[in-house]
């Protein structure tokens, strides 16, 4: 049997989500935990405008879950840590055959840090699998859904400080990254960007997710942040990357068709510069969740070039900010699962 990953763009069937547990997302005060619940929640309710919505809730969050989450929402319970579904849930694919299973990556937080816990959330992608009915497809990679963007024809794009980090596979090398790559995903091209923001690879960055850097709208093109106030560090970071990106090709050959996404104005936030970026949106059936940062200017052209890559999907945002300050994006606590395949 042989996988491929479809593209975010194809049909899906819903979106998987966690809501927010006690430990650093919730903060140690109940103004943070409002924020971050409220947060969580208005995502899956923008979601659940274009498609289903299936929340994960620890069993001592399921009451408090009920204030914020609407009857829209379907809600299962589940042990849980943290609540970044993209990371710690089944990446889906599709069978030769034509039926969808479920990658399981060895999942430890991020490159096991000391701050953090991992050993219920460790178990979620076979708890998700096994709700939805999916085989699974165990992998030893230690590895995340935020680290891996494809195009759902062979290439996939990814960072070295990720997939080649110590604290995740510190006796793997680029080969063997790829080979496990293309026996889960389908991966026949794999682009490695050297890194990811500057912001990332502070005490609780994931080290360069690829999320925050670029994605694939259709085949032979990227949406690419870009940061262009030259005294953030980003600046030189952005335009290193569309430097490498120009050398390189997808899985058919093609030269990348790359349109620039800028970053807001806000440049720093209390902990130093700030990674903001339009690049973690979420892709839904007709639509785009996008992230915004409370600058009116700066989200509607965001919104604007969200609309063009992606014809005919409605562009709606949500402040995305409380994320940011947590580590994430809209797409970082989400997690598509695609329609199965017609029988």
């Amino acid at each position: 049997m042989t996988w491929h990953m479809p593209s975010e763009t194809s049909e899906h069937e819903r979106i998987w989500m966690a809501f927010p547990v006690a430990g650093y997302t919730l903060g140690d005060d109940a103004t943070s935990a409002d924020e971050a619940r409220s947060t969580w929640a208005a995502v899956a309710h923008a979601v659940a405008e274009f498609e289903p919505v299936t929340m994960v809730v620890d069993p001592n969050e399921r009451d408090i879950a009920a204030r914020y989450l609407s009857s829209s929402i379907e809600v299962v319970d589940a042990p849980l840590d943290d609540s970044w579904m993209r990371d710690m849930g089944p990446t889906y694919v599709y069978g030769s055959d034509g039926g969808l299973a479920a990658v399981d990556w060895t999942f430890n937080a991020w490159g096991a840090p000391e701050w953090a816990v991992w050993e219920k959330d460790r178990e979620i992608a076979k708890f998700v699998a096994g709700l939805t009915d999916t085989p699974r497809i165990l992998s030893t990679l230690v590895n995340e859904g935020g680290g891996i963007h494809v195009d759902g024809e062979g290439t996939v794009i990814i960072t070295e400080t990720v997939q080649l980090d110590p604290g995740r596979n510190p006796y793997t090398d680029k080969e063997r990254v790829e080979a496990e790559l293309e026996r889960t995903i389908g991966a026949s091209n794999v682009i490695w960007l050297p890194r990811g923001l500057t912001r990332d690879y502070e005490i609780k960055g994931t080290r360069g997710h690829v999320d925050m850097i670029a994605c694939i709208p259709s085949p032979g093109t990227i949406l690419l942040h870009a940061q262009n106030d030259q005294s953030h560090p980003d600046y030189d970071v952005s335009r290193q990357l569309k430097t490498f990106i120009e050398g390189t090709r997808d899985a058919s050959g093609r030269e990348w068709n790359i349109i620039d996404l800028p970053a807001p104005d806000t440049l720093k936030d209390d902990e130093g510069f700030v990674d903001y970026n339009y690049v973690n949106h979420l892709v839904v059936n007709g639509g785009i969740i996008a992230c915004g940062f409370g600058e009116a200017e700066a989200d509607a052209r965001a919104r604007s070039i969200l609309a063009d890559a992606y014809p005919g999907r409605r562009v709606v945002t949500v402040d995305a900010r409380p994320l940011f300050v947590r580590g994430g994006g809209v797409h970082c606590i989400t997690q598509q699962q695609p329609v199965a395949a017609k029988p």
